[in-house]
């Protein structure tokens, strides 16, 4: 069974760092995930507000490279994933 179309809309405003395309920015609208991998992301200066943009991937895919803040970050996709970005990112 299918969502409504509001349903839909609001799964696809909402975007993870793993799913932007080389070149594309977003903005964090937070961190998910807990423990050592999110605090060490919010170290880095991944946190709320926060401008992301990606810079390249690695020849398989991952991990891939973001700037942030003015530094360049590398990280797994898996890392990525937890990295949720504002909505029309």
């Amino acid at each position: 069974m299918q969502g409504s179309p509001s349903d839909t809309a609001k799964a696809g405003s909402r975007r993870s760092l793993d799913q932007l395309l080389r070149g594309q920015r977003g903005v964090v609208a937070r961190v998910t995930g807990a423990g050592a991998i999110q605090q060490r992301l919010l170290e880095m200066g991944v946190c709320r507000g926060a401008e992301v943009s990606v810079v390249r991937f690695a020849p398989l895919g991952d991990p891939m490279v973001v700037q942030v803040r003015g530094s360049y970050l590398t990280m797994r996709k898996s890392e990525a994933a937890l990295v949720e970005l504002e909505p029309g990112a």
